[in-house]
């Protein structure tokens, strides 16, 4: 069929389909399938909202149920029995099992408006201002959102300056030349230092858009201690990281810290479907009713898929453990990728890595290639210089390994090197 509506139509801001100018009309597990019958491998998970694949069967079921019998689709913010489902499994099984005690809010079902309640949250706490974020960090596309957001190009969209906000530098952004936090620590320390103390710092563990640059756990813990010595809120975005993207359930587990305010949407309705959460601690729950709502915060089906691969997933340690020996599989494979080219390092943690290539434009090609091999797979950076490679969580050891050959097919044909692709390990 005719693809000329969508050039004469559509708006030019559209992106992942110039790229992916295939029609797609069907998706299962880690494929999606076009329009004329051509099945591709989904290294993409839209853009890391679909960690259980696309269509899970059960969780397909419960949302077709739930309208044929019809359940209240829109309902703002009134209860619900899947409402009630929600919160009561997410209590049970994510946050008392890791010793969590924070209230669940539910803003617009976006990521970058479960952003701006935090960053609202934050201030209204503290009756400070300023927000501190960090270099090459990506939090939305909404003024707050883009305010606390570092590629230029973005920010640029916002037409208006972006103020209450500056940029420090990310872990190991001056690769090990300057000590951790010297700068924040000196200036918060003192009082001439012309620095408003600012009411929070938000920070996403793994740079997802800005490069897969992954802090590390010290760090991490570092920056938390700092903060709360000096009584400023520590906010995770953890819109891209969670949902066990990073290995565990929250990507702030393995560093042994409490943030103040989690963001969460992306996966967790477990099934594509638009959800979002700002968690905080109690004692920040300061709001008035409805200061900050949304017409569409209340989306009953994503309650009921959420809730349910709550269930399915996170019960117990099996998945995690499962995922782990993925996470080590999908890693040696890349590594062994990499040394294709030299200079090629592999960034990220757990299902959310890939490759950064010294030419900037190779990962652009490489992800072209890909495409060509019936593969979607997009690239990150402030320059795009970085494959990134996201499959679903429940991703077959075989899809896994089928993926791991397409890109070093990819990698080989955009760097033009003769040599024979290394076996990766064999299926099973």
């Amino acid at each position: 069929m005719s693809t000329e509506i969508f050039e004469t139509r559509e708006s030019q801001v559209r992106s992942y389909s110039k790229n992916w100018p295939a029609v797609f009309e069907k998706a299962s597990g880690a494929y999606q399938t076009t329009e004329d019958g051509s099945r591709y491998l989904d290294f993409f998970s839209g853009a890391g909202a679909l960690n259980y694949g696309h269509n899970h069967p059960e969780l397909r079921d419960l949302v077709v149920d739930y309208v044929a019998n019809d359940g209240v689709a829109h309902s703002l913010d009134m209860n619900t029995p899947p409402k009630r489902r929600f919160l009561q499994t997410f209590q049970d099984i994510i946050l008392k099992p890791r010793n969590l005690d924070y209230k669940v809010m539910f803003p617009g079902p976006t990521g970058t408006n479960t952003v701006e309640a935090a960053l609202k949250l934050a201030r209204k706490v503290t009756g400070r201002q300023h927000i501190l974020s960090f270099t090459n960090a990506f939090h939305g596309m909404t003024l707050g959102a883009l305010s606390v957001t570092g590629n230029s190009m973005k920010r640029r969209g916002a037409g208006i300056p972006l103020t209450n906000s500056s940029k420090i530098p990310y872990d190991d952004y001056f690769d090990g030349d300057i000590p951790d936090f010297i700068w924040l620590e000196k200036v918060l320390e003192d009082s001439g230092s012309g620095v408003d103390k600012p009411a929070a710092v938000i920070v996403e563990t793994v740079q997802g858009e800005g490069g897969l640059n992954a802090a590390r756990m010290d760090w991490l813990k570092g920056l938390a201690d700092l903060l709360k010595r000096h009584n400023i809120l520590l906010i995770v975005d953890d819109v891209q990281a969670g949902c066990g993207r990073t290995g565990r359930f929250f990507s702030f587990e393995e560093a042994g810290i409490v943030p103040d305010i989690v963001c969460v949407s992306k996966s967790i309705s477990g099934y594509g479907l638009p959800l979002a959460l700002t968690l905080f601690k109690p004692e920040l729950d300061v709001w008035e009713g409805g200061e900050h709502n949304g017409t569409f915060r209340g989306n009953n089906m994503a309650f009921i898929t959420g809730a349910r691969a709550f269930e399915l997933f996170w019960s117990d340690d099996s998945f995690q453990e499962e995922l782990a020996g993925k996470i080590d599989e999908l890693h040696t494979g890349l590594e062994q990728i990499a040394g294709h080219v030299k200079g090629a390092t592999v960034r990220g943690r757990g299902f959310l890595t890939g490759i950064c290539y010294p030419d900037p434009d190779t990962a652009g090609k490489v992800a072209a290639e890909c495409y060509k091999r019936n593969m979607l797979l997009e690239t990150s950076g402030p320059k795009d210089e970085v494959i990134k490679v996201m499959p679903p969580l429940t991703i077959s050891s075989e899809d896994l390994q089928k993926g791991l050959q397409i890109i070093e097919e990819s990698t080989l044909a955009a760097t033009g090197n003769s040599g024979e692709p290394s076996r990766l390990r064999a299926p099973h």
